[in-house]
């Protein structure tokens, strides 16, 4: 059974959560940023937001809606970011799942459109992400395409 839920609502506890989230996304000289984010992050409707996909009650994926994802539009939000699905269980469309799961939880808190930020090419499109122009990478000071996805 797949599901997806918030770290908070996460059985293993917290800690698992912030630490798997972290692995995927974070580095050696950031895990306090990724714990904090994590530990102060909304149940409710309020921003941020992070979800683990659940697979038998392992997690598989996860994802993230944002205020910000190291973008230079500040000016957009909510982002969608985080976005990990294990490599023996890509294939299956659930990062789409993962997808939706933000935009609906995006929409429940009033958003009408969500923004994402990558460096990929063809994904985020087939699965109806607009492609819109780029932002300025806080790390590399490089340009990074910008989506967006009505809600």
């Amino acid at each position: 059974m797949i599901r997806v839920i918030n770290v908070k609502e996460y059985q293993g506890g917290l800690k698992e959560g912030i630490c798997y989230i972290h692995g995927k996304w974070g580095n050696d000289q950031n895990y306090s940023f990724y714990e904090d984010a994590v530990r102060n992050a909304s149940t409710g409707k309020a921003l941020p937001q992070f979800y683990l996909m659940l697979k038998s009650g392992i997690i598989i994926g996860c994802s993230a809606l944002l205020t910000n994802d190291y973008i230079s539009r500040q000016d957009l939000f909510p982002w969608v970011g985080c976005l990990f699905v294990e490599e023996k269980e890509r294939g299956k469309a659930y990062g789409k799942r993962l997808l939706d799961y933000a935009l609906n939880q995006g929409g429940l808190a009033g958003f009408s459109k969500a923004f994402l930020t990558t460096d990929l090419d063809g994904y985020y499109e087939k699965y109806g992400w607009i492609r819109m122009e780029d932002g300025i990478d806080l790390f590399t000071c490089r340009p990074s395409r910008i989506y967006y996805h009505e809600i």
